[in-house]
């Protein structure tokens, strides 16, 4: 059954009953085999790297909630990317959003690139720009909206119909922003990707990734590619997601709602000189991002004013703390340059705009009032 609120589906969607039990929780499917009746004579299931019902029940639910055909779940964010980067071949090109997750650059750059499958970097925020990248050997874009760390909005319907009449295939990471807020297929993209250890898991507690096709040619294609590969899920890792996706919207309505009045907290700070969040009226992707997201996500991007010091400023947090990752219920503060982002080369991260000075926020659900006050006493003892 599927279902048309996006609140109730989280809770019920895909395959949310064992039907074997009745059991309201799907079970944790603990197995790596299965025992088969006879020669050719399976239940369905034959080892846990094709098919698990734990994993397959994830994969459904993720399907459904991303308006897709299928869903897959593997082992991280990057075996998601990477297995969808594995459906192009030799003399294939990608172009990539300005500002993307620094690992997605580096399996590209580092990793495809060995085997014939290039990149090249576009400005997705204009599409007229993005046309103009496009050659004969380009075959699909991966975008991110808003984008990993500067936050940039991509108009997703545009491109795609852009990319559509190129014969592209279009590549959304809907990671910071979630089904709850974002849905890319819906504004005609092709595949789906997230890091579901940020909000979908939500709890810092598990490391996961998801993809979800709109194609029966892809999803036959991918579930090949899953499962030669063998980067899965595994069912408990499964058990825990479904679990937290369940809570995703309540969740993703206080992240919002501090992410908001944080940014606003920070645009108005002496010792602040910019924030990057589509989420403001004044931010230069605020129209776009309001036609096809619900807000501006929970994630926010800002440079201290001259004469502030960055590690006094990460070193001063109490509240906030310093580490890789996002999307926890805990608020997080990191340094792309030297963090997320530092496998990307200094001059290209310096010709996109992520500069020495930037800092990352990943605003979590704490009472707004203390985080409020931890930024704004890290930022006083920053000032030199």
């Amino acid at each position: 059954m599927s279902f048309d609120k996006i609140n109730t589906a989280l809770i019920h969607g895909g395959i949310s009953i064992d039907e074997r039990t009745g059991a309201v929780n799907i079970p944790i499917y603990q197995t790596s085999t299965y025992k088969q009746d006879g020669l050719g004579k399976m239940r369905g299931y034959e080892y846990t790297r094709t098919g698990n019902p734990t994993r397959e029940a994830l994969e459904a639910l993720i399907a459904e909630l991303e308006g897709g055909i299928a869903g897959f779940a593997f082992a991280s964010g990057m075996a998601a990317t990477t297995a969808v980067l594995s459906l192009f071949k030799t003399g294939d090109r990608i172009l990539i959003s300005s500002n993307v997750y620094g690992g997605t650059f580096r399996v590209l750059d580092k990793v495809f690139d060995h085997f014939g499958i290039t990149y090249r970097i576009s400005d997705t925020s204009d599409p007229d720009s993005f046309e103009r990248d496009i050659t004969e050997d380009v075959k699909a874009v991966i975008i991110e909206s808003p984008a990993n760390p500067l936050m940039t909005v991509t108009d997703i319907a545009r491109i795609s119909e852009i990319s559509h009449r190129h014969g592209l295939t279009v590549i959304v990471d809907n990671t910071f922003m979630t089904p709850y807020l974002q849905q890319p297929l819906k504004l005609g993209a092709d595949i789906v990707v997230h890091s579901a250890t940020k909000y979908l898991g939500g709890h810092s507690d598990l490391v996961a990734g998801l993809a979800v096709v709109s194609t029966e040619e892809q999803r036959r294609k991918l579930a090949f590619i899953q499962n030669s590969t063998g980067g899965v899920l595994s069912p408990f890792d499964s058990f825990l997601l479904i679990r937290g996706i369940k809570t995703l919207s309540v969740r993703m309505d206080r992240h919002t709602e501090n992410a908001l009045a944080a940014a606003k907290f920070l645009s108005s700070h002496k010792g602040v000189k910019r924030v990057y969040y589509p989420g403001l009226d004044t931010d230069p992707g605020y129209a776009v991002n309001s036609r096809q997201a619900r807000n501006g996500g929970a994630m926010i991007s800002f440079e201290l004013a001259d004469g502030y010091d960055k590690s006094v400023f990460f070193e001063s947090l109490q509240l906030i703390m310093l580490a890789e990752s996002l999307g926890g219920v805990e608020s997080l503060v990191c340094h792309p340059s030297t963090m997320t982002h530092a496998s990307i080369p200094q001059d290209i991260r310096e010709r996109v705009g992520i500069t020495e000075g930037l800092i990352r926020l990943s605003v979590g659900i704490e009472d707004i009032n203390d985080i409020l006050t931890d930024l704004d006493k890290a930022i006083e003892k920053a000032r030199q």
